[in-house]
């Protein structure tokens, strides 16, 4: 059961640092050749689009599965703690940045420039840290699933 839980949350971990990656080199240099209210209608597309049960379930589980992890998986502990802190790190980035930044662009009327200069660049530097961060924390639970291995 302990391998089963490592490996669930590895791979969580891994879907959404993925789509974190995505935004960051996809997505989001996508609709900065947009311009301003298609780029801010098509970020109140997406932000109201991701929040369905499969993004839920891999961003909180992700980071659930990590925590039970750590008490199953006696072995590789530390790199399973590391990887716990680093996807709760992203939980909390994103509670804290993103969320309050994609509320205030849902809010922000129709000044499409205003509401995309207080948007874009802070929502962008910081996805790339979460990008980071959330990768950091599937590496670790990857170097957890080898070590665990022998």
């Amino acid at each position: 059961m302990a391998t089963v839980v490592l490996v669930a949350a590895m791979v969580a971990a891994g879907l959404i640092a993925g789509l974190f990656y995505a935004y960051a080199c996809s997505v989001m240099p996508g609709l900065a050749r947009a311009d301003d209210r298609t780029f801010v209608e098509g970020m109140r597309g997406i932000n109201v689009a991701i929040v369905n049960p499969v993004f839920m379930l891999t961003f909180l589980g992700a980071p659930l599965l990590a925590g039970v992890a750590v008490f199953l998986n006696p072995g590789p502990r530390p790199w399973v703690i590391a990887g716990f802190v680093l996807l709760v790190a992203m939980v909390v980035l994103t509670g804290a940045v993103h969320i309050p930044l994609n509320n205030a662009l849902d809010g922000g009327g129709d000044d499409y420039p205003a509401v995309r200069a207080a948007f874009e660049a802070v929502w962008v530097r910081w996805n790339v840290v979460r990008a980071l961060v959330t990768t950091a924390g599937f590496g670790c639970l990857v170097a957890a699933v080898v070590t665990s291995r022998g």
